[in-house]
């Protein structure tokens, strides 16, 4: 026996237009169909409707995550202060933090990972390596202080997440959990029906080795990813790696000292010398954890601060200001060279390979030079992959072109191995009797940013279409407003009630046919039943939302289609 939900006894409001403040495919619709309102900035309230959807995706993952032997718990959100510290995330993640005190003047956070926590139960719990391995999760709301919150519920302040630890005694255990992981990951995304991609990416503040994203393409989405179209080869572009290429057997000539008055740009000076912008170097001056680092790049690229950041976490990475040149006679704002950092550290791009040749600022006012030579004239003190990354440029695997796309970053798995083991001093007692130092991994998945990918990559221009797996009901049956046809409806609603079907039914008394079918094209239920023109003979209209493929049949049939 299956619940049918009368929409006459629904609280539900569904929307003409688009909110005004919404850009996003997702957030219009969820907003218009009744599924979610807005609380506030990045705080959402999850209607009736809405709720079913995100008790479905949450259903998926649970049972996903329970077959590979996963043991569900429920942490606070709430969360003291010292673990963080311990850590050290208390201040690397910043702003992104909420911070709140006690009445007692304790300081606690409202936890965006817990990863601290998780340590510290298995640490009271197990003690023996015939403990382990196990992996706990939760599925629970997270909370980041998001400077911008927009898109809806992609990218909110609170938003609810699925986070699972994996804890074991090896390196080649914790390879074995991050598997079944990756594995489970594809059989959650497959149910739910999402088209995903599963690429490299970095850790960043999470720390570890091992690092792949699932990421949903979508237009909406904020992560860009690129794809090989020759070989598997996918990856964040954060991620992305280029072999460091030596040119060798290359003569060049000494450096030679340009006069180039007002050209403290690429675009300048490429302009006066007559020369292309890949011909210089572009020097890029930033603080990292205050201290002022240059990055060396081809004057045709841009530095992508998010790229650096990551490389660089948990250093805070920020731009110099005409405050930080005061005093420092060896940085002359838009003329900075390498050859001239004797007191700064240089961090390249593997394109400023050693034997490559520059015109580049002479660190000197309205002055540029020419022909300095990686290797020669200055060394670089960290290579790091720090350009934007363009459409075509060569795979790292293959040479082929590389594709650019946007994405909704919808899982991470992370090998974490020790990292928060050590802070804690995670041990159990090994097999020899001694103690044995336990490997960690951290998977997650935005559970309330899987249905906004859902509804990004199915809905059309009628309104949402999902798929049977996370719909909040299997029909969607439409009394098209007399008597005789809410009659039908309702009967045969309680008829594929009672053969284990969710249903919807629009039995609205006052509502015209045509709000009532426009409706039911917004909210997106799979299959569309309609009591219409022939309910006096007992036929019924079935509509399939995806297809838009139609059919006459009578109840009997219309049951026997639904349950099959």
């Amino acid at each position: 026996m299956a619940q049918v939900q009368r929409m006459s006894r629904l609280m539900i409001k569904t929307l003409r237009d688009d909110p005004a403040d919404a850009e996003t495919l997702s957030h219009k619709l969820l907003v218009r169909a009744g599924y979610v309102r807005r609380t506030s900035a990045g705080i959402w309230s999850w209607l009736p409707l809405g709720k079913k959807v995100l008790e479905n995706v949450a259903r998926v993952v649970r049972e996903e995550m329970d077959a590979i032997g996963g043991q569900e718990v429920l942490l606070p959100a709430l969360l003291p202060r010292e673990p963080y510290d311990a850590s050290g995330r208390w201040d690397e993640y910043g702003d992104l933090l909420f911070r709140v005190k006690d009445r007692k003047g304790a300081d606690y956070l409202l936890g965006p990972t817990h990863e601290e926590i998780f340590t510290q139960i298995v640490k009271d719990q197990c003690s023996s390596y015939k403990d382990l391995p196990v992996i706990l999760y939760q599925i629970q709301t997270k909370y980041r202080d998001e400077a911008r919150p927009r898109s809806g519920v992609l990218r909110g302040r609170e938003f609810q997440m699925k986070d699972s630890y994996s804890f074991d005694t090896t390196d080649e255990g914790l390879v074995e959990s991050y598997a079944l992981h990756r594995e489970a990951y594809q059989k959650i995304f497959a149910r739910l029906g999402l088209d995903y991609r599963i690429v490299s990416a970095v850790s960043g503040a999470m720390g570890g080795s091992a690092s792949e994203e699932f990421l949903a393409p979508a237009a909406a989405g904020e992560d860009t990813f690129v794809d090989c179209p020759a070989c598997d080869y996918a990856a964040n572009t954060e991620a992305v790696t280029f072999a460091l290429a030596p040119v060798e057997g290359v003569e060049h000539g000494p450096v030679e000292e340009l006069d180039t008055p007002d050209t403290p740009t690429i675009e300048t000076l490429a302009e006066h010398l007559g020369v292309t912008a890949s011909a210089t170097l572009k020097n890029l001056l930033v603080k990292v954890d205050g201290e002022i680092v240059a990055v060396g790049v081809p004057g045709d690229r841009e530095v992508d601060l998010g790229k650096l950041g990551e490389h660089l976490a948990p250093a805070v990475v920020e731009l110099v200001t005409a405050e930080d040149f005061v005093g420092r006679a060896d940085l002359v704002r838009g003329y900075v060279g390498p050859q001239g950092l004797d007191k700064v550290r240089y961090i390249a791009d593997p394109r400023v390979a050693p034997g490559t040749a520059w015109i580049t600022g002479a660190n000197k006012a309205d002055k540029h030079a020419r022909n300095v030579v990686c290797g020669r004239d200055f060394e670089v003190d960290d290579y790091l992959d720090v350009v934007v990354v363009e459409e075509g440029d060569p795979c790292p695997v293959c040479g082929t072109g590389l594709k650019l796309d946007r994405a909704i970053e919808i899982g991470h798995i992370f090998q974490l191995g020790r990292k928060y083991a050590d802070t804690f001093q995670l041990d159990v007692l090994g097999q020899n009797g001694k103690p044995v130092r336990v490997t960690m991994g951290s998977y997650g998945i935005g559970v309330s940013r899987a249905v906004a990918a859902l509804a990004e990559q199915s809905a059309d221009s009628q309104g949402l279409c999902w798929p049977r797996e996370v719909a909040p009901a299997d029909v969607h049956v439409v009394a098209a407003g007399k008597a005789l046809q809410t009659e039908l409806a309702l009967d045969v609603s309680e008829k594929l009630g009672a053969a284990g079907v969710r249903v919807l039914v629009d039995d609205r008394a006052g509502v015209s046919p045509g709000v009532k079918f426009t409706d039911s094209e917004l909210i997106g239920v799979p299959q569309i039943l309609v009591a219409g023109r022939r309910s006096a003979e007992g036929v019924l209209e079935l509509k399939d939302r995806r297809t838009g493929e139609r059919e006459e049949l009578t109840v009997a049939e219309a049951v026997a289609r639904l349950t099959a």
